[in-house]
């Protein structure tokens, strides 16, 4: 009897030590927390979620926040997406809840009190499984122990990816066979080709079953992105005839470099004076108030205690229903409201006293660009077999698909399959050029940035293609 009462003692201090040790530090890549209610959805949430942490640099403590969402077809076959939302230090609950992700704000129906989620049927996880990674370190709820684990690089971003990945799929054995893509919009047009060539350049690809990415409105070289914008407008009807011809042959075709002469000056004053009422990020919609946070101190993420510096919408609740509602700024405030709500976040597992008030978009001071330009990268990648699918919705002037096309050409690869229309429900979805070393260019009709923001459907009929066996649009 007493062996059995010592037994019973030892196997009740074993599980408290247990429990204990589940409440401290986690290992990198050993928090899970499985989600099946949201505030503000209701009833059971109609897909599998599952959020937590991965440490990528253990000695300055730098963790990285994800959203995980499986595929709502075959999470074992499905395709598994990394997704990096631009910025640099827009989150990915950004992604999630506005470009790619299967829920979304009840905009139209908001009047007051708490948002409204509803579920979204165009989201990406229809077919595909979705790692959405709050990236680098500062944005969203990632953060950092040690304010020095802030202090990132774009290249060192890509080592923080690599690092999450194999320590993501260690603790997800179960997808380590599915074909891996690194995706991203905006900004994480860099991003994601210096994460997938961190990701090739590692012996046996770091045991990662990359096969590819995708950017979508992609920041690649300025040369090209800032260049893009002056033959975009005037293609979109946005100047005049002379207003162009007078940019063109004063400025030689140079529109980003400092004004060669008083005339090129001049000229782009103009076309500045004639197209600054435009909203640039959708050349058809309304220009809208920001629904921004004052720039937040990104030295004030460390976990200290106070978090971030409180901040306020520069648009105030009462001015919420003053825009018209397809002002999309509308959804980007209801986010605050959801994401600092305390019972959102205990329900995401976000850790006390790691992160202040959140941010869709946070200014990160500490982050360095040290990639001028990620051709190289593409050429790279492309030339070792990976796949890339780069897309632009043909309405942002943010970023063109002129200039996109431009530093395409550059790489000098015959298209295998010229220019030519994809379809989408039967209708023209946007045209497309597929060029050797399997890379595909493609514009959305009617996008804006980012493109599945604007054309959701079409977008998921896009990428569903593009990730098939046979991989064409």
């Amino acid at each position: 009897m007493d062996m059995c009462m010592g037994m019973a003692k030892l196997l009740l201090l074993l599980l408290l030590l247990v429990v204990t040790a589940g409440h401290g530090h986690p290992a990198a890549g050993k928090e899970r927390n499985t989600i099946t209610h949201v505030k503000g959805f209701d009833g059971p949430l109609p897909f599998a979620l599952e959020t937590g942490y991965v440490e990528v640099d253990e000695a300055r403590g730098a963790e990285l926040f994800y959203y995980f969402i499986q595929s709502e077809r075959s999470p074992r076959e499905d395709p598994l997406i990394l997704w990096i939302t631009g910025g640099p230090g827009c989150s990915a609950l950004s992604g999630l809840l506005f470009e790619i992700g299967p829920l979304k704000f009840d905009v139209a129906g908001y009047t007051e009190g708490f948002p409204r989620l509803v579920y979204f049927e165009d989201s990406w996880t229809r077919v595909s499984n979705v790692i959405f990674l709050d990236a680098p370190v500062g944005t969203g709820f990632s953060y950092a122990r040690d304010e020095r684990g802030l202090d990132v690089s774009l290249t060192g971003t890509g080592t923080h990816l690599r690092v999450f990945l194999q320590r993501w799929i260690a603790d997800h054995p179960e997808f380590a066979s599915n074909p891996l893509y690194i995706g991203g919009d905006s900004y994480s047009g860099y991003t994601v080709p210096v994460a997938a060539l961190e990701i090739a350049d590692q012996p046996d690809s770091a045991g990662l079953n990359l096969k590819g990415y995708l950017v979508g409105n992609a920041g690649t070289d300025d040369k090209y992105d800032s260049g893009g914008k002056v033959p975009f407008m005037h293609g979109m009807g946005l100047i005049s005839d002379e207003l162009y011809e007078a940019a063109k042959g004063s400025c030689g075709g140079d529109f980003v470099t400092t004004p060669r002469n008083a005339q090129c000056a001049n000229a782009l004053m103009a076309i500045t004076m004639a197209t600054f009422a435009v909203n640039p990020v959708h050349i058809l919609e309304p220009m809208c108030g920001l629904a921004l946070r004052p720039p937040t101190p990104i030295s004030s993420i460390v976990s200290t205690g106070t978090g971030r510096r409180s901040a306020r919408l520069l648009v105030q609740e009462a001015d919420r229903l003053a825009l018209p509602v397809e002002c999309r700024d509308n959804g980007y405030r209801l986010s605050y409201a959801w994401a600092d709500d305390a019972e959102v976040r205990a329900t995401l597992g976000i850790r006390e006293g790691s992160v202040g008030a959140w941010s869709r978009c946070v200014t990160l001071t500490h982050f360095r660009h040290d990639v001028a330009s990620t051709v190289p990268y593409h050429a790279n990648l492309t030339r070792r077999g990976y796949r890339a699918l780069v897309y632009n919705g043909d309405h942002d002037m943010d970023m063109t698909f002129v200039g996109t096309q431009a530093w395409i050409r550059t790489l000098g690869y015959p298209a295998v399959a010229p220019w030519r229309p994809w379809y989408a429900n039967r209708q023209v979805a946007g045209f497309t050029t597929e060029y050797a070393h399997n890379l595909t260019f493609a514009t959305v009709k009617g996008g804006g940035h980012t493109a599945p923001e604007y054309r959701p459907k079409e977008c998921l009929a896009m990428l569903d293609r593009w990730t098939s066996a046979d991989g064409r649009l």
